[in-house]
């Protein structure tokens, strides 16, 4: 037994230090590799952040302990250069009034960073507030977290001013000990957040990205990585620079960013959710991450009948990775709500909701609570 954790302990540092069949970037989209990631895969969106203040280190933490395959992170970055893993690149958001409407860290509170104060247009939508590219990696972390839905988390509010902002290197660290620690393997979901803005405002994230995986040994076809992104163009630029896997976002509504650009040429979502949408998007990427109603719509206030997308999808040689599921009644179909319906943060009955999706064929799922999602993994997997 000790000789077979000794083993498995090796095979974990392989794949995290890059040892083992390291590859050079090929333009063409590369296989994902049979082994990894295990089907469904349990992805923990931005941490168990139903749980704890969402991206820091201990909502990750928390995932990993719950049982997630892979932690998720939206990734933006200081003015000094450094990825840093935060819902939006605004750290505080205010309403017209003055009023603060959210914030992921205390910065508002801040006196010294009062005069950091200013209005952003971000993907065609002017932003009042603070903004990490306004700050130094030094600064950011003088900052601490905050619940960023406190009515609806008040359970994970409770933890707000205990975390600092995490940094993706810190991200790597986690997800590599982690691995050595369970014995299995912990993979990294990375998100390139607005990469046109910050392509527009001289910061690019690609490069920092591939630079701090290359560091990590993680720059490879069988490395522990996903990079998403909801714009195409980003993407198809990263696919002639690295050989990781790549997942193309997929909203129910709307255009990506970088297609809106483009004006009557751009694509819809809805044109990309398409067999031939679908088909082109294999070009470039090895799955899609739709929205959750793309895949399973309400209908009578229920799950309704799944769409034909899961099939199509694989039908053109792509995963699905859905999102995101949610625990509490706000983020429930009617009949999954648990008395009284009509207090957003009671939670109704999420596992109910994680087995319809897990039925619909995915090969992954976004969740807010992995512990739910491995539960019901767990429960899948001993039935004949």
């Amino acid at each position: 037994m000790e000789l077979l954790q000794t083993c498995k302990k090796a095979m974990l540092a392989l794949a995290w230090m890059g040892l083992a069949a390291t590859a050079q970037a090929q333009p063409a989209a590369p296989a994902p590799a049979a082994s990894w990631p295990p089907q469904p895969a349990l992805i923990a969106h931005r941490g168990a952040s139903a749980l704890r203040p969402e991206h820091t280190l201990a909502a990750y933490q928390k995932a990993i302990d719950d049982g997630a395959d892979l932690i998720e992170a939206d990734l933006v970055i200081t003015r000094d250069g450094v990825l840093v893993s935060r819902h939006e690149n605004a750290i505080a958001i205010l309403k017209a009034d003055g009023a603060l409407q959210e914030a992921t860290t205390d910065v508002a509170d801040r006196p010294e960073f009062a005069a950091r104060r200013t209005t952003r247009t971000i993907d065609g939508k002017a932003i009042t507030g603070w903004f990490v590219e306004d700050f130094t990696l030094a600064e950011l972390k003088t900052l601490r977290a905050r619940e960023r839905i406190p009515l609806l988390r008040p359970g994970s509010a409770a933890y707000d001013g205990q975390f600092e902002v995490a940094t993706l290197e810190e991200m790597i660290a986690l997800a590599r000990t982690q691995s050595e620690r369970t014995g299995r393997t912990i993979g990294l979901y990375l998100e390139t957040k607005h990469p046109s803005y910050f392509q527009a405002m001289g910061q690019p994230l690609e490069k920092p990205l591939l630079d701090m995986l290359a560091k990590h040994g993680l720059n490879r076809a069988d490395a522990p990585v996903f990079i998403q992104s909801f714009e195409v163009g980003n993407l198809r630029a990263l696919r002639a620079l690295t050989p990781v896997r790549l997942v193309q976002l997929l909203a129910p509504n709307g255009s990506p960013f970088d297609q809106t650009l483009k004006g009557a040429q751009g694509r819809t979502y809805a044109q990309m959710a398409t067999p031939a949408g679908l088909a082109e998007i294999a070009t470039y990427a090895q799955g899609v991450g739709p929205g959750r109603a793309m895949v399973i719509p309400v209908a009578n206030g229920g799950h309704g009948r799944p769409t034909s997308l899961v099939q199509d999808a694989h039908a053109a040689g792509l995963l699905v990775h859905v999102w995101t599921l949610r625990p509490e009644n706000a983020f429930l179909p009617a009949r999954l709500r648990s008395a009284p319906a009509s207090n957003g943060a009671q939670r109704g009955d999420a596992r109910a909701d994680m087995d319809a999706f897990l039925r619909s064929g995915i090969d992954g799922v976004f969740t807010d609570d992995p512990a739910i999602g491995r539960a019901a993994l767990d429960a899948m997997q001993r039935k004949p």
